[in-house]
């Protein structure tokens, strides 16, 4: 199954870190946040990807050969400059991976239809953002979405709380808690999974994906929710990075489970 993911925007909200390189190349425990998606995908076993690339689009594309490159031992003949590549001591990802250009002011429902050369043609695939990671179980998604038979499955997610909760009885705190999410209200956590016919809803380049497509497959009765009520973190801002960072560090980050 084909899995798209969306990297070509500006990241102006983590302007810090995306003034040289696009956001999913920013890091999280020495990794770009991107390789966190891929690796937990593959923990599915689903490793066909197709990247749309926008904003700084090169780096991602060095990225990715230096890292298909360095895995690799090499030999290399300074006499004549020749390079021969060795198999690893370590085994590689077997990841197939495009990167697809798809314009630098592209939004992003016109960053999906342009990979429909590349994704829409074999079927079910699924789609997400370049900069969240979550505990989502991607094959019961799966098996959610082929058991309505609608054309598309959100992910939907509590927000993260950004601050602590309070429960008041006047002005007495009777409860405080550091919440990682509200307990109200659930937003789009993107990890979609879509049928082919939903390109159709998909004018062009301007299309806002959030918007109109979202928007009219609801009113056609063919967007349905994934509930999902464990971990979800986007990274928008700086304190979302170090937010992720903490976890990462501390050994115990709800994504990370490849050993």
């Amino acid at each position: 199954m084909k899995i798209g993911i969306l990297a070509g925007g500006l990241g102006t909200r983590l302007a810090e870190e995306t003034a040289t390189r696009p956001k999913p190349m920013v890091e999280v425990g020495n990794q770009p946040i991107m390789w966190h998606i891929m690796k937990y995908y593959a923990h599915f076993h689903l490793t066909d990807f197709t990247v749309a690339l926008g904003y700084r689009g090169e780096y991602i594309k060095r990225w990715l050969v230096d890292y298909a490159s360095l895995a690799a031992n090499v030999s290399v003949s300074l006499r004549d400059g020749k390079v021969q590549w060795h198999e690893p001591e370590t085994e590689r990802e077997d990841w197939n991976v495009s990167l697809v250009e798809t314009g630098l002011e592209t939004n992003t429902g016109g960053r999906i239809k342009r990979l429909q050369p590349w994704i829409g043609t074999e079927g079910t695939f699924m789609l997400t953002w370049g900069d969240g990671v979550a505990d989502v179980d991607l094959d019961a998604l799966l098996a959610y979405h082929k058991s309505h038979g609608k054309l598309a499955t959100l992910t939907a997610v509590r927000p993260p709380a950004r601050f602590g909760h309070i429960e008041m009885d006047g002005d007495r705190i009777t409860e405080f808690s550091e919440k990682p999410q509200t307990g109200e209200g659930w937003i789009n956590g993107a990890f979609f999974v879509l049928e082919p016919e939903i390109f159709d809803y998909i004018e062009g380049d301007s299309t806002q994906f959030e918007k109109e497509p979202l928007e009219e497959l609801a009113k056609d009765g063919q967007l349905m929710a994934y509930k999902h009520s464990g971990f979800w973190q986007c990274m928008d801002t700086i304190r979302d990075r170090k937010l992720l960072q903490s976890l990462w560090d501390s050994g115990s980050a709800p994504w990370k489970v490849w050993d």
